[in-house]
């Protein structure tokens, strides 16, 4: 059956054919409607495209958004601190993309450029300007038809074109694009860094008050027992100790070489045993200094000492390290930190790029005529079955 139906279909397109080579294109055409619809839509759409469409001309710029920080002297890449920056960020690239595409972005140039009214000036085709009075959603669609940012994965650039009905106008959109794309970039940055910096300012100031306090801390201390260093007292009674304790060896040896060969009442005896006691009941008084059971001595007091003193030394170094890193953000929030670097300026376009008029003008004819024989094939189908 389908078979049959394509004989008939192409015995038809040949008998018309025949007739349109005798008779002529008039009789051809008011045989066939869709056919005769198609070629008007492809004569009208390729006089528009060859004739009437406006010159749209394209400026185009290649950039590449790079951090300008340098690292610790242990990260240091040469080849980069001698080209100026540090290495391309893809994510800095999508974030600079998408501001480029953005309402904020369209507004600023409509601002400063008047876009509205150059995309719709009376003397673009009326297919290709934008309609008058549109809101900022419209302007921003059209926007996006003139405008392509896209990012090269290959390469890692950000590529930038802008259509304008004017080689000085596509040059200037895409020069601002540029410009405002790296004030974002930094203000961004700048942003962040001011953020830190006021979060280190006032940990800076805890910190300096918690510094305070643990040096007072240990002043306290030290004005309360008396004492400057507790491990300094400690180390001075250990010293007395040890020398009264070579005090007594010395007497108590020289105790056993008299009780040789005098009585045990003797002067000399009782005396030197006195002695040994007298140096026995100091060497009892300076342990009971150093520790009791009870506490309180100078072996607690030590504990407690370093203990306030490890706090304070703690608590300035932490405050020289915020120090260092409140120094490091203010520096980094009045630099910029991300360059924008041009690997292609902005061009001033000399002829016009699109629209690609025998492109276009051949696109819509084929188009047409595709669609001619796909609705000629339908009715002939419909009119089959109907038979």
């Amino acid at each position: 059956m389908k078979h049959e139906v394509l004989d008939l279909q192409f015995t038809d397109l040949a008998s018309r054919t025949s007739r349109f080579a005798k008779n002529g294109l008039w009789p051809f055409l008011r045989g066939s409607p869709i056919l005769a619809i198609a070629l008007g839509f492809s004569v009208m759409s390729a006089a528009y495209w060859l004739f009437i469409a406006s010159d749209r001309y394209v400026s185009e710029a290649h950039v590449i958004v790079q951090r300008t920080e340098i690292g610790g002297a242990a990260g240091i890449d040469l080849p980069s601190f001698l080209t100026g920056g540090g290495a391309t960020s893809r994510g800095d690239q999508l974030i600079l993309r998408d501001y480029l595409r953005s309402v904020d972005m369209v507004r600023k140039l409509d601002q400063e450029m008047d876009l509205r009214d150059h995309y719709s000036s009376w003397h673009i085709d009326p297919f290709s300007r934008m309609w008058s009075d549109p809101t900022i959603e419209d302007l921003r669609r059209y926007y996006l038809s003139r405008v392509s940012i896209e990012y090269d994965d290959y390469t890692g650039v950000l590529v930038i074109k802008a259509q304008g009905f004017s080689p000085e106008t596509a040059q200037k959109i895409t020069t601002m694009l540029v410009r405002e794309g790296e004030n974002f970039m930094n203000a961004m940055a700048h942003d962040l860094a001011r953020n830190q910096v006021n979060f280190l300012e006032k940990e800076v100031d805890i910190l300096g008050h918690r510094a305070m306090a643990a040096r007072k801390a240990v002043l306290d201390y030290q004005n309360q027992n008396g004492l400057v260093s507790p491990q300094a007292a400690t180390e001075a009674i250990g010293a007395i100790i040890a020398k009264l304790e070579a005090q007594r060896t010395e007497l108590q040896t020289k105790l056993s070489a008299m009780q040789a060969y005098l009585v045990a009442d003797n002067p000399a005896l009782v005396e030197l045993q006195q002695q040994i006691d007298a140096v026995n009941e100091q060497i009892d008084q300076e342990n009971a200094k150093l520790a009791a059971p009870q506490g309180g001595k100078l072996n607690s007091k030590i504990e407690e000492f370093q203990r306030l003193e490890m706090n304070a030394k703690f608590s300035q170094d932490m405050y020289k390290t915020a120090l260092v890193a409140l120094e490091k953000g203010r520096v980094e929030s009045t630099r910029a930190v991300k360059k924008m670097s041009i690997v292609q300026a902005p061009s001033l376009p000399e002829h016009p790029e699109e629209p690609r008029r025998l492109y276009e003008a051949l696109l819509y004819t084929i188009v047409a005529m595709l669609l001619a024989g796909v609705f000629h094939l339908l009715a002939a189908i419909i009119r089959d079955h109907r038979d």
